[in-house]
């Protein structure tokens, strides 16, 4: 029998003794009154004096973190996963019953506690221990005495270990709701109107990407899972909703690293009357607003990626796709001019060819192998080839590029926007040859969407939409290398039998 084997076996014994003993084990309900986060906020600054006036009793749940014993009293530390409280229990002064659940007790079990809040003579705040209630008994040990998970894939595997024992993770995930609920805050305050739209989708659409599929037995139809909710929420431009957003999930078939997970969370959110410049000053407001929510949650200064300062002072920098190879890859501008000397730049640099092989694709390819990783403080990236961008709308001056900006941070792209393309004609057409690119071989390229183009018919106004990738912007604000630490449970292969 393996060493664990044998303290789950011990820890089955000694839930079978209490209840023999008649505890109930797992009782149905318990009366409590404070946690002991509120008891430690609540009653910070008391002092012994005070408490000793107040006489003060309290029912306080909690896990058990810790266990000392100096003779005939026991110290507990009960911990309700953000704060703990120091029991201090005098086995004299408490039942024979509950003898039995003390004398049985271990470290991860649930239990409550009643008695009178005091202060040591050490100054700790403590509930003076007069009964106690068994509520749960951990059948497995915490790891590593409560120091925290060292296996990275039984953290994401056994995510309810991580949060146990790790105090860190549970920071991260505190933040990521600090996000969130900042996003909503500062949209709601600008007249954005929350919406839900459909997770399954006749038509995979509003991204290039490859959709999971699935099939309706009732209809006996395919359906997709959502790539992005896009052309339903820009449908809703033309319902007359002006400025709408949602924030929910997206999926993509595609591989799994550091940055992707094929289920990740979006917020997406359109404004009528605007065009991607208006929504670069936006979109600087909007993340310095979350990264000063996500610095008061972690109690930081700064955001830093691996240790180094990122300078989120404004205006933030503003550089086009092609003046980004320039700067990082040195090489001159004429040289990015056409599809024939791309592809002599992808020769000389034994840079594989990419799917579709158009301008665009050869020119966003480039940046991604030889300027991405450069881009650490933010910067937003500028006109992307219309190829690579069949709902935005084509520059006036120069119709090969649109009006669009990918925001860059820690070289992570964050959020990609521009301006939306409104014309039904000039949208069925791009459609059309999104079509001819699936037919040549490229399965990320959109499918026709009468219903969208049918929609636009009926004028949509000029407008900016924004998408922005929760998962990596909160990677960033709390400095986490992989985008499996800020989601609670990543997808990964089963476990082995």
């Amino acid at each position: 029998m393996s060493e664990l084997d044998e303290q789950i076996q011990n820890r089955r014994d000694k839930r079978q003794a209490l209840a023999a003993a008649g505890v109930p084990v797992y009782p149905h309900r318990y009366e409590w009154d404070l946690e002991p986060t509120d008891v430690k906020t609540k009653y910070a600054a008391a002092t012994a004096e005070e408490l000793e006036a107040l006489g003060l009793r309290l029912r306080v749940p909690g896990r058990v973190k810790a266990i000392r014993q100096q003779g005939k009293i026991v110290f507990l530390d009960l911990h309700d996963g953000r704060e703990k409280l120091q029991l201090f229990i005098r086995k004299n002064q408490i039942p024979e019953a509950d003898l039995q659940i003390l004398d049985h007790l271990d470290l991860g079990d649930q239990l409550g506690a009643s008695g009178q809040l005091i202060r040591t003579r050490a100054g700790e705040l403590s509930l003076m221990v007069d009964g106690l209630t068994f509520l749960a008994k951990a059948l497995r040990p915490m790891p590593e005495k409560w120091h925290g998970l060292a296996d990275v894939e039984v953290r994401y595997r056994q995510r309810y270990l991580d949060l146990a024992s790790n105090e860190d993770s549970r920071k991260v995930f505190e933040t990521r709701a600090a996000i969130v609920r900042t996003l909503r805050t500062f949209l709601e305050a600008r007249g954005f109107l929350e919406v839900e739209t459909p997770m399954m989708h006749h038509i995979p659409g509003g991204a290039t990407a490859r959709p999971f599929k699935t099939h309706h037995n009732a209809l006996d139809i395919d359906l997709y899972l959502r790539i992005a909710p896009e052309l339903f929420l820009k449908r809703l431009l033309v319902g007359g909703i002006p400025r709408v957003y949602e924030i929910n999930r997206n999926f993509r078939n595609e591989g799994i690293s550091t940055r992707h997970n094929p289920e990740f969370t979006m917020l997406e959110f359109y404004w009528a009357y605007a065009d991607y410049r208006q929504m670069m000053d936006f979109t600087e407001e909007l993340i310095a607003a979350v990264a000063e929510a996500a610095l008061a949650v972690q109690g930081k200064a700064e955001v830093t990626w691996e240790g180094r300062p990122i300078n989120l002072a404004r205006p933030w920098a503003r550089l086009t796709m092609r003046e980004a190879i320039t700067r990082y890859a040195g090489l001159p501008d004429e040289r990015l001019d056409s599809l024939e000397s791309l592809q002599a730049i992808f020769a000389e640099r034994g840079l594989a060819a990419p799917a579709g092989g158009t301008y665009g694709h050869h020119l966003m390819a480039l940046f991604e192998a030889v300027a991405e990783e450069h881009l650490f403080d933010p910067v937003f990236i500028t006109d992307h080839p219309v190829d690579v961008s069949p709902l935005a709308k084509q520059r006036p001056d120069d119709p090969r590029f649109v009006e669009r900006f990918e925001l860059y941070i820690a070289g992570m792209e964050l959020a990609n926007a521009f301006s939306e393309l409104n014309d039904p004609d000039v949208q069925a057409e791009r459609f059309r040859q999104q079509l001819t690119a699936r037919e040549a071989g490229d399965a990320e390229a959109h499918l026709y969407d009468a219903d969208y183009v049918r929609a636009l018919e009926h004028a949509m106004p000029p407008a900016a939409g924004n998408g922005t990738g929760i998962d990596r912007l909160t990677m960033v604000l709390t400095d986490r290398q992989s985008i499996r630490d800020v989601i609670l449970f990543p997808l990964l292969r089963p476990e082995a039998d």
